[in-house]
């Protein structure tokens, strides 16, 4: 095929026509087990790439924006660039501790797993595993929808601040430009991602994970940043109330990426958070990501409270 992106990935169709075929593990699991395994764990890769793609986007915009100069001085000096590397580092710093949290959960549970083959769980081992598949299917479509978006954006970024340059074949980020716009599509759009993560919303389990971060030990200086994501918490917990007291379930997909987001935002940045309590050289990231995650957050619960079923109208195809 003649891609836009990812030239370095071969791909083609496939056509069977009458092809013998065998039964590969058991009926009627095909659907709600092997492939919905397969495509957790493409789902898992396709984040770590993402954060790859992210972290090439950003080191090509920083190394860009330290050389090129402008009216005398490095463009990386002039408020509206170091603006725009702040916050790619802040969403890039995001995206990894995300992915490693979500790989976490992955990563117990399938050691259950395997552990269960060997012998039999103790209840103590078969409750844990429960607990991490299910955070591991929540995080999973969570982590690569915000880490996918967020490749996006990086890459969109970048191109910018090399300007014209970008936009021309001679620096690499023309191509990671069209390598990221895959990332939100195969393995699940998006939009699939939500409909899986939403679920984690209107149960509240990504609550009930938010509720855990709160209470981690933290050194006095962050008190203050996580009073901020206590009071992000607050208004997210309010406007998931707010849409499910309507109980309509096509009001509720219509909202659901901004509550996923929502619900991401406050994530990253308890991750971010617990990651400077660990090393103080995430703080920078921190500051600007809690900053960056109230201000979306606050956007999105003040569209959604000011938007009636009724207005579902003005969207809907003639």
């Amino acid at each position: 095929e003649n891609k836009m992106g990812i030239k370095g990935s071969p791909t083609c169709e496939l056509v069977f026509k009458d092809a013998p075929a065998e039964l590969v593990g058991e009926r009627k699991l095909g659907l709600i087990k092997y492939v919905m395994a397969l495509m957790n764990g493409a789902r898992l890769g396709i984040g770590a790439q993402a954060v790859g793609l992210s972290e090439a986007a950003y080191r090509e915009a920083l190394a860009y924006a330290e050389e090129r100069k402008q009216f005398g001085k490095a463009i990386i000096g002039f408020p509206a660039v170091y603006e725009m590397l702040g916050l790619m580092k802040a969403k890039l710093d995001a995206s990894r501790t995300l992915l490693y949290e979500t790989s976490r959960y992955v990563d117990v549970y399938k050691s259950y797993m395997h552990l269960s083959e060997e012998r039999t769980l103790t209840k103590e081992e078969r409750d844990d595993m429960k607990t991490y598949q299910k955070l591991a299917d929540y995080f999973t479509p969570l982590l690569k929808g915000m880490t996918s978006e967020y490749c996006n954006q990086l890459a969109y970024d970048s191109l910018q601040i090399h300007g014209g340059s970008g936009f021309m074949k001679d620096y690499p980020i023309e191509r990671i430009y069209r390598d990221a716009r895959i990332t939100t599509i195969y393995e699940g759009t998006t939009q699939l991602q939500v409909v899986s993560a939403i679920r984690g919303v209107t149960n509240g389990a990504l609550l009930n994970r938010i509720r855990e971060f709160e209470v981690m030990p933290l050194q006095p200086e962050l008190h203050g940043l996580r009073r901020t994501l206590i009071g992000m918490t607050e208004e997210y917990e309010k406007t998931v109330k707010h849409l499910a007291d309507i109980r309509d379930n096509e009001y509720l997909d219509f909202h659901a990426r901004r509550l996923v987001e929502m619900a991401g935002h406050i994530i990253m940045g308890y991750l971010l958070l617990l990651d400077t309590e660990r090393d103080d050289r995430f703080r920078t990231s921190t500051e600007i990501y809690i900053r960056y995650g109230r201000a979306e957050n606050k956007a999105r619960a003040e569209y959604i409270s000011n938007f009636s079923i009724n207005d579902l109208g003005f969207f809907k195809p003639n």
